[in-house]
């Protein structure tokens, strides 16, 4: 009798386990099924799948040489991570990419932008350099950069150029009135 239910118990068990592995089966094929559909058609889609980068606080110090000038500028991002490629301007010859690693600066390809983050061009740190300048801008002008993306539409930047000395954090009324572009935004690409 002991072997017996021994033996019901063990058929009991594998007949439980055979139920409840089919049923899982049988669910995870309906859930993908229902997942590859909406993945296909994107509708549903997460907004955070995309990247959604702005662009503010962006200037340019009266360059200290006639053939180039560093630039400065946040890229705010409320979706996925993107990567800055690139960079141009109709002023310069080559825009390029920088990081201040201590007190070298190194040319680097590409920045990521961080999901639900910044990237933050600032002196001391980041920043782009516009070289071979076509002419020397004066305070108060304002540059065309185009920043380029490696998911995100191109942004096209309209710097204002500042005092030599500037510094937004020291000057907060002028940063928080900066204009603001979007990757959404229309703007023309060069």
């Amino acid at each position: 009798m002991n072997h017996r239910t021994t033996r019901r118990s063990r058929r009991l068990v594998a007949s439980t386990a055979v139920a409840l592995t089919a049923g899982l089966v049988l669910a995870g094929c309906g859930d993908s099924d229902k997942d590859n559909k909406s993945s296909k058609s994107g509708k549903d889609a997460p907004a955070a799948a995309k990247p959604e980068l702005s662009v503010d606080g962006a200037y340019i110090p009266v360059p200290a040489m006639d053939d180039m000038a560093g630039g400065f500028f946040t890229v705010t991002n409320k979706g996925a991570a993107d990567k800055l490629v690139s960079a141009s301007s109709p002023l310069a010859g080559s825009v390029t990419l920088h990081a201040t690693v201590g007190s070298t600066m190194k040319e680097r390809k590409s920045f990521t932008v961080p999901a639900n983050g910044t990237l933050d061009f600032s002196r001391g740190g980041n920043h782009i350099m516009l070289e071979k300048l076509k002419h020397k801008p004066k305070q108060g002008d304002k540059v065309e950069v185009t920043l380029r993306f490696e998911k995100s539409k191109p942004i096209t930047v309209s710097m204002p150029v500042k005092p030599a000395t500037y510094n937004p954090s020291n000057d907060a009324k002028t940063h928080s009135t900066t204009d603001k572009h979007s990757s959404t935004d229309k703007h023309s690409s060069h």
